[in-house]
C-alpha cells in the first residue's frame, strides 16, 4: 500500500495565513473560484513529496506578504508507519525535515513520490526541448536520489566549461581538462536517462493507444551525440562524448557554450508515422501529454513498490469528456488523488459521494 498523506497544514505559505485540511485516502477535491489558493495547496503537497515545485519559485515567493517565514507540515501514514514531513522557509532559505531530522530536498521523495498534471503540461509536445528533458529528469530525481546527484553534478560541470568558453582569451588547456569531467558526468547521466526513458516510453505508447482508440505512438530520444547511443555502455558514451566535445570545440568557442550533451537533447513523438509536434492535432498532442503523466504513475509504482500521490491541478477543465474519463480511470484504481477545480460538474456523482470535497473561497 505504501504511505498516504492524511493531513496538510500551512502557515504563512503563499496566500494562506493558516490552513489545515484532512485528505482522503482516495480522492480529495478542492473546489472554489480562481485565485482562492487551490493551486497553492497542490504546490505545498508537491514540495513535501518531490522536494521541488513546478513553479520553480525563489524561497521568498513562498512566504505570505507581510510574514517573515512560512511553514508546511504534512503527516504521512501507512504500513504501520507515521512520517511527519516539514518545510520551513526562513531568511530566504528552505529547510526540509522528516520526523524532526533535517534533510535535503532530494531526500523528500524517498517515502512517497508525486505526479503532477497541470494545464501547462498539456503543451508538453509543442513547447521547447528543455520542457521535455525536464519532464524525464524531474521524474528521475524523485525515483532515485543518485539520479538527482548525477544530474546536478553534470549541470555544474557544463556551467563551469561554459564560463571558460566565455572568457575573452579562453585557456584551451583548462577547457580540455573540463572536457574529461563533462564527458564522464554526461555519460553517466545519459546512460541513466536512456534507461529511464526506455521504460517510460513503453508505458506511454501503451496508454496512448488505449486512450486514442488504437493510434500508434512512437516515442524516440533525440541525442546530440548522434544516433545509436541506446545500446552503448557508460564508458562507450563517455568516449563518444569526449570526442564530440573535442571536435566541436571551435564551434563551442564561437558560440560560447557547450553545444552537445544531454543538456541539449530532446524527446520526439510521432503518431502514425507523422511528427506530433508539427502535424498532430491539439487533441492528439494533449493525449500524448496525458499518456506521459499516466505512464509516470504506473512506472512510479513499479520502481518504488508503492503508488504515488496524483495531483491534478485544474486540468479537468482543459480536457474533453473522453480524456477526463481516461484520467479518472487511474483514480478508480485506488491511487490517492488531490484534484482542484472550479466546477464539480466535471465529476460523476459516484466519485463525489466517495470523495472528500473541500471548498475554498466560500
Amino acid at each position: 500500500m505504501g504511505l498516504l498523506v492524511t493531513e496538510l497544514a500551512l502557515a504563512d505559505f503563499r496566500s494562506f495565513e493558516r490552513l489545515g485540511v484532512a485528505l482522503s485516502p482516495g480522492v480529495t477535491v478542492f473546489v472554489g473560484p480562481n485565485a482562492a489558493g487551490k493551486t497553492n495547496t497542490v504546490e505545498a503537497l508537491q514540495l513535501l513529496t518531490s522536494g521541488q515545485s513546478f513553479r520553480r519559485p525563489a524561497p521568498s515567493q513562498l512566504v505570505r506578504d507581510g510574514a517573515e517565514s512560512a511553514r508546511i507540515d504534512a503527516r504521512l501514514e501507512g504500513d504501520g508507519r507515521v512520517l511527519d514531513a516539514r518545510l520551513d522557509v526562513v531568511a530566504g532559505r528552505r529547510q526540509f525535515s522528516r520526523n524532526g531530522k533535517r534533510c535535503q530536498a532530494a531526500d523528500m521523495p524517498g517515502e512517497l513520490m508525486s505526479v503532477l498534471f497541470s494545464p501547462d503540461d498539456l503543451a508538453l509536445v509543442k513547447r521547447g526541448a528543455s520542457v521535455r528533458r525536464d519532464e524525464i529528469d524531474d521524474f528521475g530525481r524523485q525515483a532515485n536520489r543518485g539520479y538527482a546527484n548525477v544530474l546536478a553534478a553534470y549541470l555544474r560541470s557544463v556551467e563551469q566549461r561554459n564560463r571558460l568558453l566565455k572568457d575573452e582569451f579562453p585557456d584551451e588547456g583548462l577547457i580540455e581538462a573540463w572536457d574529461s569531467s563533462v564527458s564522464l558526468g554526461g555519460a553517466t547521466l545519459l546512460h541513466a536517462r536512456l534507461r529511464l526513458f526506455s521504460r517510460l516510453a513503453d508505458r506511454v505508447r501503451e496508454v496512448y493507444g488505449r486512450v486514442s482508440g488504437g493510434e500508434e505512438l512512437v516515442c524516440s530520444y533525440s541525442c546530440t551525440l548522434g544516433e545509436g547511443v541506446e545500446g552503448l555502455t557508460r564508458d562507450e558514451l563517455r568516449d563518444l562524448f569526449y570526442e564530440r566535445l573535442r571536435a566541436g570545440r571551435p564551434d563551442d568557442l564561437r558560440r560560447r557554450q557547450t553545444c552537445v550533451g544531454p543538456h541539449r537533447d530532446d524527446v520526439a513523438f510521432s503518431i502514425e508515422g507523422r511528427d506530433a509536434r508539427s502535424f498532430g492535432s491539439q487533441g492528439q498532442q494533449r493525449t500524448v501529454a496525458l499518456a506521459v503523466k499516466m505512464a509516470e504513475v504506473g512506472l512510479a509504482e513499479e520502481l518504488l513498490g508503492s503508488r504515488p500521490l496524483l495531483l491534478l491541478d485544474d486540468v479537468m477543465s482543459e480536457l474533453d469528456e473522453a480524456r477526463r474519463e481516461a484520467v479518472m480511470s487511474y483514480v478508480r484504481e485506488g491511487i490517492q488523488t488531490v484534484v482542484t477545480t472550479t466546477n464539480l460538474g466535471y465529476f460523476s456523482t459516484e466519485l463525489l459521494d466517495a470523495a472528500e470535497v473541500i471548498r475554498f473561497g466560500s
